[in-house]
């Protein structure tokens, strides 16, 4: 028999005839003849609003106990939706993290499966039942609740398929797969049939919000096609799989954008051997993530300037870091920009196809679009540029790569 995981995101479960619309879709599968395991998201909203409690409770709560409060939204959502298929003929009983168990390390709210024990999973599978998973919690080596961070029950529920040796993982949420830009701003934006797993975490990791970035890296490790689905239509989603199983590759399969970061630029440093890893060493020690840097060389001078970006929400702690590192390094000032966005092309015919990058440079200057920092990976090429160019940028770039829907 064909295994099957399907997850369900917060929108899927949102209330109670949501949840029996996807028992429905549970009993399809099984009807089909498919072995099926369910891994559900909180409600939708539901993991907001525990957190608001804890936040009213306590401004720095034990991460222990947040997790024990966060994980809840999960445990109720397994519940219901075993009822829900209990009520129309399916076998069916949820499982915490902890029943499974899913075991976890300690770091609490962002933690790391380790191992999951599939016996009891196989049991009921074997004997007809669906088991109904709560996602995003676990168990720590202390045999404490864990949680594993935001979009958790997607990781939970890959982790779960390539434990239990599954053929296939649908993860079901409010947009019906994978689009080549965010069809909210790019009305030609088109949804693929296929992306590849090292396309799909580039896309994740620049800020497309359809998978977690960690799913994705689990998925690909383990060999889980993953499958990405509408819970409201009934329409072909978009299958994420090995690159071999693409018969012929796009040169840009997609574009990406992340409003989420903020640029500093750290004026007329020492330009010496050392002085770079002086200053984002200490960057490192305060766990800034720092991403796109670019250095500017004056030969006369004797001095560089460094521009690179870091998440927006640390710019005020990574402005502080920097001060206390002045004084020893010795540059003149430290200026930053929240207002950019960072846009990305993703696709691994990049590696094939020459040029890429001056259609890239070439489409951004007819609109008079100014390019302030550039990186590159073997299937990436992103560039910084001021927020309010965020829609015609991803609109040129679209066209521009003929990813427009005809």
């Amino acid at each position: 028999m064909p295994r099957i995981v399907q997850k369900f995101g917060g929108t899927s479960v949102a209330d109670v005839e949501r949840i029996r619309h996807v028992a429905q879709r549970v009993k399809r599968e099984v009807d089909a003849g498919n072995e099926v395991a369910v891994v559900v998201s909180a409600m939708a909203g539901e993991t907001d609003r525990l957190d608001r409690l804890v936040r009213e409770m306590v401004a720095q709560p034990d991460a222990r106990e947040y997790d024990v409060v966060a994980s809840t939204g999960e445990q109720v959502s397994a519940a219901l939706t075993a009822l829900a298929l209990q009520e129309i003929g399916i076998s069916a009983r949820s499982w915490l993290g902890w029943q499974v168990p899913l075991r976890t390390d300690n770091s609490h709210s962002c933690a790391q499966i380790k191992d999951i024990e599939r016996v009891e999973l196989d049991a009921q599978l074997a004997a007809g039942g669906v088991p109904v998973m709560a996602g995003f919690q676990g168990i720590s080596p202390e045999g404490r609740i864990t949680t594993l961070g935001r979009g958790g029950s997607d990781i939970s529920a890959v982790a779960v398929a390539a434990a239990i040796d599954a053929d296939r993982c649908d993860i079901y949420t409010d947009v019906d797969g994978v689009y080549t830009a965010d069809p909210r701003i790019v009305a030609k934006a088109r949804k693929l049939d296929k992306i590849t797993y090292e396309e799909m975490l580039e896309l994740a990791a620049q800020g497309a919000k359809v998978l977690q970035t960690r799913s994705v890296r689990i998925a690909m490790s383990y060999g889980v096609p993953l499958q990405v689905l509408s819970s409201f239509n009934d329409r072909p989603g978009t299958l994420v799989v090995d690159e071999d199983q693409i018969v012929e590759q796009e040169t840009v399969s997609g574009i990406a954008y992340s409003r989420d970061d903020a640029k500093i630029t750290v004026t007329n440093i020492a330009d010496r051997p050392g002085v770079a890893a002086h200053l984002f060493g200490p960057l490192a020690e305060a766990e800034v993530n720092v991403d796109m840097i670019v250095q500017n060389v004056s030969r006369e001078s004797g001095a560089t300037d460094l521009t690179f970006t870091v998440p927006k929400g640390e710019l005020e702690r990574t402005l502080a870091v920097l001060e206390t590192v002045k004084a020893g390094l010795g540059f003149q000032s430290i200026e930053s920009d929240s207002n950019v966005v960072k846009i990305s092309v993703i696709g691994v015919g990049m590696q094939s196809h020459a040029g890429v990058a001056q259609q890239m440079f070439s489409a951004l200057a007819e609109k008079r679009i100014n390019i302030q920092v550039i990186s590159t990976s073997d299937i990436k090429i992103s560039v910084l540029v001021a927020e309010e160019y965020t829609e015609l940028a991803l609109r040129a770039l679209h066209t521009a790569y003929g990813l427009d829907v005809e």
